[in-house]
């Protein structure tokens, strides 16, 4: 398959993928989550891989949801009666089961992770981050609600206080007040970071498949106990209620317009 959004590379055992929209700072689509998918899925299914690198392209890590292609275009489904919720995911994508069934995954956070940016690699195994990076819940921003069963895995790593922080006043927290909290697990300088994430990935790759799966499944089934699907319907139903309110509508419009949000005014009219 050939891909549009994202690279796909392999150094030894380890693969690594690179989102690729430096021009829009790797903002998410649907069509690169669907590309994320095949990629991860297709390195599961190669034994000569042992473990998987995910960063991004330029300056940025991911830059939240392309507001453009994926929040005007929702609201222009909404319009027209067809909007099909699945998480804030195109349908068929699984991403919490696809992250805990597969071969290692590592993050190497290279800038701004925002939004579902920061959400999509909370499942992930090791966050690694350079000291450039920058991590963002702007949920409430967008009048909207965390997804991904983020509301569950951001608590579990930086508790509910800093949770509660990081969702509530949806501001950017640097890389290394975030390794404090504990959502990175390994700093970088920016020029070192892909380089030691991929050491850390070989490191893992030295070791048997089948038993680092094992023993995924078992951190995350005995760590805390969860179903993260009825977690992600919780969200969803939520975000079924954000999607045609007038507080996300009054988002999109203000980013699009390149003004400043009036909450407070969109929810009286």
């Amino acid at each position: 398959m050939a891909y549009d959004s994202i690279l796909v590379d392999t150094d030894g055992a380890v693969a690594v993928i690179t989102l690729n929209r430096p021009e829009r700072r790797n903002a998410w689509t649907p069509d690169m989550s669907q590309e994320l998918q095949h990629a991860i899925q297709a390195i599961n299914d190669d034994p000569a891989l042992g473990a998987i690198v995910v960063t991004g392209a330029g300056k940025s890590f991911c830059a939240g949801a392309d507001i453009e292609h994926a929040f005007k275009a929702r609201l222009t489904d909404i319009d027209e009666g067809s909007h099909d919720s699945n998480n804030g995911m195109p349908a068929g994508v699984d991403w919490i089961k696809l992250c805990g069934e597969s071969k290692p995954l590592i993050a190497a956070v290279n800038g701004h992770s925002v939004g579902i940016g920061a959400t999509m690699i909370l499942p992930f195994d090791v966050i690694v981050a350079s000291t450039a990076a920058q991590f963002g819940m702007f949920f409430v921003k967008m009048g909207l609600v965390p997804e991904l069963a983020s509301s569950h895995f951001l608590e579990r790593r930086v508790g509910f206080g800093n949770a509660n922080k990081m969702c509530l006043t949806a501001r950017l927290f640097g890389a290394e007040e975030c390794e404090k909290l504990g959502l990175v697990d390994q700093l970088s300088t920016p020029e070192r970071l892909v380089d030691d994430a991929k050491a850390l990935a070989a490191e893992i790759a030295g070791n048997p498949d089948r038993q680092l799966r094992m023993i995924k499944g078992l951190l995350r089934e005995n760590g805390v106990p969860n179903d993260y699907k009825a977690i992600q319907a919780k969200e969803g139903a939520l975000l079924e209620q954000c999607y045609p309110s007038a507080e996300h509508r009054e988002a999109v419009d203000a980013f699009l317009n390149k003004r400043k949000p009036d909450f407070r005014k969109a929810a009286a009219e």
